[in-house]
């Protein structure tokens, strides 16, 4: 399980919604072997007064917080992290100058899915990869 938060400014979340959207999906497909149904994605826009950042950044930066479940390996994390990159790159013309990507992992414990806790589920895919 992962949940994908995009933070922009509201002008670069607009311009690039669909792309970045695509982007993010495919990374953790290909990195993670995630399902490819299993799209969870927040997009958060923010007002330039809302949003501050260094000034060796443009106005496409953006900031991506994933939560998933722990259990993958750090080459697998890295290898998300690399194509977050190059996919964005591809995709919308960002520069990985302008992204920041943090992920944060948790017990499937703490995690409530369907009605029920997410360590109890059958998942129909591997998080140890």
């Amino acid at each position: 399980m992962s949940q994908v938060k995009i933070y922009a400014l509201q002008q670069t979340i607009e311009q690039f919604r669909n792309q970045l959207s695509h982007a993010i999906h495919q990374a953790l497909v290909d990195s993670l072997n995630y399902p490819v149904e299993k799209k969870f994605q927040r997009f958060i826009s923010l007002a330039t007064r809302d949003f501050i950042y260094p000034q060796d950044r443009s106005e496409n930066y953006l900031i991506i917080e994933i939560s998933m479940f722990e259990g993958r390996s750090n080459e697998a994390k890295k290898r998300l992290i690399r194509l977050l990159f190059t996919y964005i790159q591809q995709h919308c013309g960002i520069s990985p100058h302008d992204v920041e990507i943090t992920i944060f992992e948790t017990p499937k414990v703490n995690w409530g899915i369907r009605g029920q806790p997410a360590d109890e589920l059958k998942l129909n895919y591997q998080v140890n990869v």
